[in-house]
């Protein structure tokens, strides 16, 4: 009865902690000398991902509108297109069983500045509670934010081609 219970207690804390989410955003912008139509034209159809992260990306469902559904990295990784507006889309990944879900969103936009200027604005939101430390947290969001950059500074070259 004493190990049943130990168990019980070990499985509450285990549950309670991991019930305590740990939201962090990540916010990036890049400028770039184009309108910003124009550069959405060139950069912002939901599979344009692999222009400028350097990932296969395929429609498996839907037509390009909320609802659709993308798979990146031949299947390893599926998003759902669940907000979009004429120069923005947002997105989210799936549950998968058996994995920690860290509630995934990413929003991505073009924002006008000027008549002939706007700037790329892209926002990740996730679940960091699965990491151990602040450090790993950290670390995780600063690889997140090294790739992003990385692919917002491709989103402003080929905008501007």
């Amino acid at each position: 009865m004493r190990c049943l219970m130990t168990i019980a207690l070990l499985a509450f804390a285990t549950a309670a902690a991991a019930a305590d989410p740990d939201y962090r955003t990540v916010r990036m912008e890049i400028d770039v000398n184009k309108p910003a139509a124009e550069a959405w034209s060139k950069v912002g159809q939901y599979c344009d991902i692999s222009k400028w992260l350097g990932v296969d990306c395929k429609l498996v469902s839907g037509d390009g509108g909320i609802g659709t559904v993308r798979s990146l990295a031949n299947g390893r990784v599926l998003e759902i297109l669940v907000g979009k507006t004429d120069l923005s889309y947002g997105y989210t990944q799936p549950v998968k069983q058996g994995t920690f879900y860290n509630l995934y969103h990413g929003f991505v936009e073009a924002k006008p500045v000027a008549a002939h200027t706007s700037k790329i604005i892209y926002t990740l939101l996730l679940d960091v509670s699965d990491k151990p430390d602040e450090a790993a947290k950290q670390a995780d969001l600063a690889q997140r934010r090294e790739r992003f950059e990385t692919a917002l500074k491709k989103m402003k070259q080929v905008a501007e081609q």
